[in-house]
């Protein structure tokens, strides 16, 4: 597409009042290409030709030297680089070297491993292995069929979901294939943070721990988008040391980076136009004119509410455009997603409003513009949604639309930032004990543990071994721990995509059939009663949410509003882990306690976000014991808010909602990922203060990340705070939209005073 004629064409349109912020030129880029250190099979070779798949690309060739030597690698190049071959050419000439090896390939989606077969299938069959070699086993497998996958199938392509509940339990069924397993693929690996990627570090330690009781010892592949700790992270996964290749050789067409920020709407510039308003005229704007587009959106219901105004708005210019939409995420049925999939890959939809669902590498053809509507948490994952345009050679156009946030409106003031910067850490905490005791009563179920285990399970494995006996679900016996008799098949109990394990099932009323099921972590704030409930287009209200049976009711409705909660948090401190002292202050980093109360909500108009009502809730109390990091403020600033007469209690809130917005810049995560806390007064210290902590039971290690970086911090929150144009405090610096206190009290210029104060131990003046 011609890039800079549309853009002329935006710019010309009623609707623009300056929104592009930044236009970043990204030029072409030729292709490097390297030698492999020894020839590849000759029919391996004939078969990479015939497909167009050589020469290799500088990181393909280092990969597959590397892997040759026996080497774990981890490979971290762009998006639409070529990274499947890294691991396909090492693993395909090992199956045809030795008759009885085995490969395992995971995905973080079913839908990836459904594409890698395809792409097996297509360039590989029949010139050297049989289709049978190939097959994927999840969920979706039939019954019939798995005997025959699990004796035939040389490559398995699967998900960490299903080697956690499904193969490792039943290891004796898969003895031959992990007596033959030679290689363990692991792709997307960026993908695996937090609570998912902890989890998956569990069952890797349990797949390792299984192949060496067959007499294997697999090597690890890894690809992953590019981030700032590759190595620190494949390692964590694994417990095993990896080489790097980030030598990217691949060619890219060149794109137009757009930043659009919506303008300012009010006079006191304290609210921006809706980005999901300006998305939804950028995506109509490139349907209508045929151009082929991907838009992002953060959550289900964002992307339910931009596919229905898009539509809308298309049936009414282009009526015949407004079947050529649809809308694409987690929760849909997995025929329904393959069936968008295809139409979008074959052309026969123009646009697609997706979740990060489509973010990873499903092949759906070369679009030519993506819209993200907003920030997706991370620099990483922002490349790899805008890199789903323009895969081939040819120019493309992405836009970052700018929510009404810190983090967002950081980076519309600040390009560079992003475009310059080094990306985030992934980060994972294997030690997590609620975590890790999970998988030690899966690996006791799999084979009772030993001392020896240590090896795979690291230091802490005593300590949460003994904690699992003192609870009566392990027992010791002559050297080895077994599973107590009262627990049975304890993987199937265990969700590793969350650390609570639970559901609420959400149930349609108007037919009894299940919509879909909710994580127990976040039900009381997504469908307690009264809230409103986005599912495929279709808006549900909810009737009911029964705590006892963990099932909530829905209605079809047609209100044109949605749902807020308000919520009170209060947090303890059990332990201080660590402590040190900056210029100005003492910063802690330390075990808590944090328990949340869902107080009601709010009705919020759909478009301006305007409030309508309020409504309060009678839900219990919860509780969860995680890792916080906080700090002290520096006396001679806390005088000086006294003495100007500032807000104090609104300076430490404003300053924590700042600083809460702005840490993913610094750890791959999301700002639901964390939660915070300030007060004048804390009860355990005495003293004003201001918490950061991980919304996850145990910690993913984000706490601690902010606390290695605490200036750094400190230093870009002071500048989003004081670049920010209000003047009494916006969403785009200060305010939050999780505060459960209804953002009150905010003093802006009390937060700024404490940011200054503990940067420089000055006080503006």
């Amino acid at each position: 597409m011609d890039t800079s004629l549309f853009l002329d064409y935006l710019i010309s349109q009623p609707f623009y009042y300056g929104q592009i912020a930044h236009i970043e030129h990204i030029r072409p880029r030729d292709a490097r290409f390297a030698k492999l250190e020894k020839s590849l099979f000759p029919t391996l070779e004939e078969c990479l030709t015939k497909h167009q798949l050589l020469p290799l690309y500088t990181h393909q060739a280092e990969a597959v030297n590397q892997a040759r030597q026996d080497k774990n690698v981890m490979v971290v190049t762009s998006s639409a680089s070529g990274k499947t071959l890294c691991y396909n050419i090492p693993v395909l000439e090992t199956l045809l070297a030795e008759a009885d090896s085995r490969a395992l390939y995971l995905f973080p989606t079913k839908a990836l491993a459904q594409d890698q077969l395809r792409t097996l299938h297509e360039d590989f069959c029949p010139d050297l292995f049989e289709m049978m070699d190939f097959a994927t086993f999840d969920g979706d497998t039939p019954s019939a069929e798995r005997g025959e996958i699990r004796k035939n199938a040389r490559i398995i392509l699967s998900n960490p979901d299903m080697l956690h509940v499904g193969i490792l339990p039943n290891h004796q069924q898969w003895s031959r294939f992990l007596r033959c397993l030679k290689y363990v693929v692991v792709d997307e690996a960026h993908t695996y943070r937090g609570v998912f990627g902890s989890h998956l570090a569990g069952v890797l330690r349990r797949l390792r721990r299984l192949c060496r009781l067959y007499g294997s010892d697999p090597q690890f592949i890894f690809c992953s988008a590019t981030i700032a700790n590759p190595e620190e992270l494949a390692e964590a996964l694994t417990g095993l040391p990896f080489v790097v290749v980030d030598n990217d050789g691949a060619p890219h067409g060149g794109k137009e980076f757009v930043f659009w920020n919506p303008p300012l709407i009010d006079d006191g510039k304290t609210m921006r136009r809706s980005a999901n308003y300006e998305a939804t005229n950028l995506f109509t704007e490139l349907v209508a004119q045929d151009v082929r587009t991907l838009t992002f959106a953060r959550t289900r219901r964002l992307t339910e509410l931009i596919y229905t105004y898009t539509r809308d708005k298309l049936g009414s210019i282009k009526p015949a455009l407004a079947k050529r939409v649809k809308p694409y995420r987690a929760g849909y049925l997995a025929e329904d997603r393959r069936k968008i999939e295809q139409e979008l890959f074959t052309g026969k939809l123009l646009g697609v409003v997706a979740t990060n669902a489509l973010e990873l590498g499903i092949d759906i053809g070369d679009l030519e513009a993506t819209i993200l509507t907003g920030y997706p948490g991370s620099i990483a994952s922002a490349w790899q949604q805008a890199g789903r345009s323009g895969r081939g050679k040819e120019q493309s156009l992405s836009f970052l639309v700018g929510l009404d946030n810190p983090l967002d409106q950081y980076f519309m003031r600040h390009p560079d930032f992003f475009f310059r910067k080094n990306f985030e850490n992934a980060l994972v905490n294997p030690d997590n004990p609620y975590i890790l005791r999970a998988h030690l009563l899966c690996a006791a179920w799999e084979m009772p543990l030993t001392t020896a285990d240590e090896k795979y399970f690291g230091p802490a494995l005593g300590r949460e071994r003994d904690e699992l006996v003192a609870r009566g679900v392990l027992k010791e016996r002559k050297g080895k721990w077994y599973l107590s008799a009262s627990i049975s098949y304890p993987a199937q109990d265990i969700n590793i995509r969350s650390v609570s394990g639970e559901n609420y099932a959400l149930i349609d009323t108007s037919t009894g059939s299940l919509l879909e099921n909710v994580e127990a972590n976040i039900a009381f704030f997504q469908i307690h009663t009264g809230a409103i409930y986005l599912h495929q287009g279709e808006t549900y209200l909810i009737d009911k949410l029964d705590l006892s049976t963990h099932t909530a009711y829905a209605a079809p409705t047609k209100a044109n509003y949605y749902t807020q909660d308000k919520d009170i948090t209060d947090i303890h401190i059990l332990k201080i882990l660590s402590s040190k002292d900056t210029a100005n202050v003492n910063v802690y980093l330390g075990e808590v306690e944090v328990t949340t109360t869902v107080l009601g909500f709010k009705r919020m108009a759909q478009l301006t976000g305007e409030a309508l009502g309020e409504e309060v809730l009678d839900l219990p109390p919860q509780t969860i014991q995680t890792i916080a990091l906080w700090f002290d403020l520096p006396g001679e600033t806390m005088a000086h808010i006294n003495n100007e007469h500032l807000d104090l209690a609104g300076g430490l809130h404003a300053a924590e909602h700042a600083a809460i917005g702005i840490l993913p810049l610094f750890a791959l995560c999301d700002r639901n990922d964390i939660g915070g806390v300030s007060t004048v007064f804390h009860s355990d210290t005495g003293k004003a203060q201001i918490f950061i902590y991980d919304a996850y039971p145990g910690g993913v290690g984000i706490a601690e990340k902010g606390f290695e970086l605490i200036e750094d911090l400190w230093r870009v929150t002071m500048d989003t705070v004081k670049e920010c144009p209000c003047q009494d405090g916006c969403p785009a610096c200060i305010q939050s939209p999780k505060c459960g206190n209804n953002n009150k009290p905010l003093d802006k210029k009390a937060a700024q005073v404490l940011l200054e104060g503990l940067l420089t131990g000055t006080s503006i003046r």
